[in-house]
């Protein structure tokens, strides 16, 4: 079938989902978005509107915006994109679009995403992702990204040459799509890279409220930034990831070099709002892992001591 062809849903039109649903619904005929509210009305009067610095204004018109995951059709492609305390709720939604050939892309932060959503379906084929973008949905519905650099990282664990091929397939789509991607040698090390940065960089950015230019400054809070992706990185070693030492240079450039000053995260942004957030994903889940494992993470837990107290 012809990639024109292909039925595609996004579940979130968050940031994350926003950006690739606004993208994908521009290139492809048969997208549909899962938009229940207000937000789902603004689509269905207005379209999606961009704002984007990478692929500039855009409002674009999905062939079908429906309320509830349970109302969509068998997908050829489903792109996941809610935060990760809702993934067990998207995926029971979207059961009965899920067919034997569906490829369900989890777009989201953590770590065990991919795993979580195996045990979940029992249907379909679960691409593991991650997605390095600035980006966020503003109070009309619009979604701003900021930067000019965004790409997708896709994989497979282990993957068989028909999963080898699906890949591909997932690659072209995007890419066709004006959406960066790239196929993974390792993707488990690819998605460590990215949870290690976030379990410094969404972390401290929301246990002090402050912005990277803020805690760059700040010569122990820089450090604490360091000891963040440190003990990560350690977690992630003991768990069997084939972490490399170039890793943590690449993460500690980026804090220093490459982040800008104003930069801040969407775990900052909840916590401030007192929203449900992703501090388990970051926090908890890296603590119990440590724990597991035999490691400490003390930097790590008085994050989530700080964090929780903004909640409590």
């Amino acid at each position: 079938m012809d990639l024109k062809e292909k039925k595609i849903a996004v579940v979130g039109l968050g940031g994350v989902g926003g950006y690739l649903g606004a993208l994908l619904a521009d290139h492809y005929e048969h997208v549909t978005f899962v938009a229940r509210g207000a937000r789902g009305e603004a689509i269905r009067k207005n379209g999606l509107v961009l704002h984007s610095e990478y692929r500039g204004e855009r409002i674009c018109h999905p062939e079908k915006v429906v309320a509830r995951g349970e109302d969509l059709e068998v997908q050829d492609y489903i792109f996941v994109c809610v935060k990760t305390y809702s993934l067990e709720e998207a995926l029971k939604s979207i059961e009965g679009a899920v067919g034997e050939h569906t490829v369900v892309i989890p777009v989201m932060n953590g770590a065990d995403t991919g795993e979580r959503a195996r045990g979940l379906l029992t249907k379909g084929q679960i691409v593991d992702s991650l997605i390095y973008i600035i980006t966020f949905a503003n109070p009309d519905y619009s979604i701003t990204q900021q930067g000019m650099y965004t790409i997708v990282w896709l994989g497979i664990d282990g993957a068989d040459e028909k999963q080898q091929a699906m890949l591909k397939e997932t690659d072209a789509l995007l890419q066709a799509a004006e959406i960066e991607s790239r196929i993974a040698e390792d993707i488990n090390r690819q998605i460590w890279k990215k949870y290690i940065m976030n379990c410094a960089y969404n972390v401290e950015t929301a246990a002090y409220a402050n912005t990277i230019g803020q805690l760059r400054d700040d010569p122990i809070k820089a450090k604490e930034y360091e000891a963040l992706t440190r003990e990560a990185y350690n977690v992630a070693v003991a768990k069997g990831i084939a972490m490399r030492e170039e890793d943590i240079t690449w993460l500690t450039h980026r804090f220093y070099e490459e982040l800008s000053d104003g930069d801040t995260s969407s775990l900052q942004r909840d916590v401030e709002n007192h929203r449900q957030s992703e501090v388990d994903t970051f926090c908890g889940y890296l603590i119990r892992e440590a724990k597991s494992l035999g490691l400490e993470v003390p930097v790590m837990e008085k994050m989530e001591k700080l964090i929780l107290a903004q909640l409590a």
